[in-house]
């Protein structure tokens, strides 16, 4: 059963809006079964929530996230017959992605007719906000005559490049990609990144990224577009987004600051905060690669050498499974150990909001998912950047280039070049600058979800606009 709130409204509106005040309004979130994904359309409907919505989570068979009680007041449903975590290893995430879309358009409308034959005169669904890439969505709602929003999780750039790639010559641009003497070039219209920042899967072909494109931006018959993000950040990309999509575009982020809502799908080890508490304030650099990203055995020795090198402690997430064909640590060389033992710390997740905000934390090295990036800046902590695919690449070249609070690791790993970059961010003076930087920038996304600011203005009108005629029949 679901343990539904009603909608709240002044009372001054009359008895028109007490017979309003029965009906509740519900909103059907569908999320990608990844973590990155699953995270802020959480918080989304954490806010939503706020502004008195019902809400559900429609659900694929992989990834589920469990009715903890930060959302007791949710509704879950599971789509029948979808993916599995096998199918994922077997595909390979680009794979996997197209394969759920072909198989579950069928049964979210089942879903979601089922839904709606339930719901009774009481409770009625005002829109279903989907994941970009889980657009099978959209062909329920056109048939059962219900609004629908894309949700982006990621930057209004890498949306932008989206956009961009999803019309190119697909032909002129493989050539263009396989040209070394292409990568350092400026792409044009979408300064300052460069061809090798565009954001290309490590998990497909081109091909293959370039067809997932055009179906991510194609909005289609959505009634507006919502991206995790805020004006003070890319209000250029926002602005030429606005003009290109032909919908409303709503900037509603950072929403792990105006909504946070935990929602991890990997069991988190708090031990790591413990270690914090003995290290000195900004002295530790903290690892994460996030939930995908994958590395070579002799690249963690790299890194390894590097961080021991550069004489500060450091706490070090590595994933099962991150550094094949090894399952965790234990099969690593010896030499592994031995250089981390004595400065580092290593947990196979960490509570990483918390560990940013942690006074001890001077740094992060991350692969500058936008969840993360986002996260970063809004704990005023400076980066290393090393992408590994997709939008990564254009958050790290926007993070040295254009918000300059982090440096990127470009090209092999080697052990001179970790030390180096460690020390420039908790050491060197340059370090200090991009820490004034971002902390001047977190001051910004603060102000941007208080009552007033950019991002909850924006939320405010996204929620109007749900009640307006016109949104309904778009």
């Amino acid at each position: 059963m679901s343990l539904d709130l009603h909608i709240r409204f002044r009372p001054d509106q009359g008895e028109r809006m007490e017979e309003e005040k029965r009906v509740k309004r519900r909103i059907v979130l569908v999320p990608v079964p990844a973590q990155g994904h699953v995270t802020p359309i959480m918080q989304l409907g954490k806010a939503l929530h706020s502004k008195g919505f019902s809400i559900t989570v429609v659900q694929t068979q992989y990834n589920r996230v469990t009715s903890s009680k930060d959302f007791s007041d949710f509704h879950f449903l599971t789509i029948p017959g979808s993916l599995t975590e096998s199918d994922l290893k077997n595909l390979g995430p680009l794979q996997f992605l197209m394969k759920l879309n072909q198989i579950c358009e069928a049964t979210f409308k089942q879903c979601l007719g089922q839904l709606l034959k339930e719901q009774g005169d009481h409770d009625e669904v005002v829109c279903v906000v989907y994941d970009e890439y889980m657009h099978f969505s959209k062909a329920a709602a056109i048939e059962f005559q219900i609004p629908s929003v894309v949700f982006s999780t990621t930057s209004a750039t890498a949306f932008l490049c989206r956009s961009v790639l999803a019309k190119v010559n697909a032909e002129k641009f493989l050539i263009d990609m396989k040209d070394v003497e292409m990568q350092d070039k400026l792409f044009p219209g979408l300064h300052p990144l460069r061809y090798k920042d565009l954001p290309t899967s490590a998990f497909g072909p081109i091909e293959s990224m370039l067809r997932v494109y055009s179906e991510t931006v194609n909005t289609g018959t959505a009634s507006a577009v919502i991206i995790n993000s805020a004006s003070c950040l890319e209000s250029l990309s926002l602005a030429r987004l606005q003009q290109e999509l032909q919908v409303p575009v709503y900037p509603i982020g950072p929403l792990h600051i105006a909504a946070s809502a935990p929602s991890s799908l990997l069991e988190e080890d708090r031990s790591c905060i413990e270690w914090l508490n003995m290290q000195k304030p900004r002295s530790v650099i903290y690892i994460s690669l996030g939930s995908l990203a994958l590395m070579e055995t002799k690249d963690a020795l790299e890194m390894a050498w590097g961080l021991s090198n550069s004489n500060q402690p450091f706490l070090w997430v590595i994933r099962p499974g991150s550094i094949p064909p090894s399952e965790w640590t234990e099969s690593l060389p010896e030499e592994f150990s031995k250089l981390v033992s004595e400065r580092g710390y290593i947990v196979k997740w960490a509570p990483q909001m918390e560990v940013l905000r942690h006074p001890a934390v001077g740094g992060f090295w991350s692969h500058c998912g936008w969840n993360s990036t986002l996260e970063s800046i809004g704990e005023g902590v400076p980066m290393i950047c090393r992408p590994f695919t997709g939008d990564q690449k254009v958050n790290a070249r926007y993070l040295e280039s254009t918000w300059r609070n982090g440096v990127q690791m470009e090209g092999e790993l080697e052990k001179e070049a970790v030390e180096r970059a460690v020390k420039r961010l908790l050491v060197d003076e340059v370090g200090a600058e991009m820490r004034k930087s971002v902390v001047d920038l977190k001051e910004k996304l603060e102000a941007s979800v208080k009552s007033g600011g950019s991002s909850c203005s924006s939320l405010d009108n996204f929620v109007n606009s749900l009640k307006t005629k016109n949104f309904m029949q778009q």
